[in-house]
């Protein structure tokens, strides 16, 4: 049996740690690459840079920050926010990330999925998805749709289609973050999670909404997640890495421990 894997969410600003709730009152809570190098020490298993308004201000991801993380960590660390261009991810690549994560631009221009994969390796390549529930109908018959540009807008486009076909193109991992569920602490969006899960071949990592160590229980056995990402229970000093991690191991949980 494969490992589950516990991540962490470094949403970054103007190269400033932040959190929001349901994308919206984004403050600014600390140090981006002190918070990498202490979750690092702790155990986590991956993180995940998020430029959270490079796609919305139309500019490119600050490769400091990210050169300045990938420094303090000897783990798998994936980047996103602003990469439009196969040259955008290579720069990133570069910059000292393991992965890239692909969102706004891979909705607009669903090559640029394939032409990353083919680059770099489809297990370099993370499609993120930006879920919101929606009404059932013709265009998004799971009712949930894909959202664009940090939440700001709405696409049409189903999010269990939009997996299925972002796994054709050639990604090699999704992350299926739940607006819904977003900075509320009250658990995964375990119904979306597991349409994908069921939808696809490749890792899923569950996103948005984790509040207590149940909760990743819940959406790594019933949410058929491969890995739970986590941001808010790290951040404001609520949970360790360690105590998440003891926690599901003493469940039953496969999990990397120290």
């Amino acid at each position: 049996m494969i490992s589950k894997r516990i991540i962490s969410c470094l949403d970054v600003r103007n190269g400033k740690l932040a959190k929001s709730v349901k994308f919206v009152n984004t403050v600014d809570i600390g140090d981006p690459v002190e918070t990498a190098k202490r979750y690092y020490e702790d155990g986590i298993d991956e993180l995940v840079f998020y430029d959270i308004t490079a796609s919305s201000d139309n500019r490119s991801i600050m490769l400091d920050v990210v050169s300045n993380v990938a420094s303090q960590i000897f783990i798998p660390f994936s980047v996103g926010g602003g990469l439009r261009t196969v040259e955008d991810c290579m720069k990133v690549r570069l910059a000292g990330a393991e992965k890239v994560n692909v969102n706004t631009a891979a909705v607009a221009n669903p090559s640029l999925i394939s032409e990353a994969s083919k680059a770099l390796g489809a297990q370099a390549v993370v499609l993120s998805m930006d879920v919101l529930k929606t009404e059932i109908n013709a265009s998004t018959p799971s009712g949930y749709e894909i959202v664009t540009h940090g939440g700001r807008t709405r696409t049409g486009l189903d999010a269990v289609l939009w997996a299925i076909k972002g796994e054709k193109l050639g990604a090699g991992e999704l992350v299926v973050n739940s607006i819904d569920a977003d900075g509320t602490k009250e658990g995964y969006e375990l119904k979306l999670t597991r349409m994908i899960a069921d939808s696809v071949g490749i890792p899923v990592i569950a996103s948005g909404g984790g509040g207590k160590p149940e909760h990743l229980y819940e959406v790594l056995t019933h949410g058929g997640a491969d890995a739970a990402l986590i941001a808010s229970m790290l951040h404001y000093g609520e949970y360790t890495v360690k105590s998440v991690k003891n926690y599901l191991s003493q469940r039953g949980i496969k999990i990397r421990l120290l």
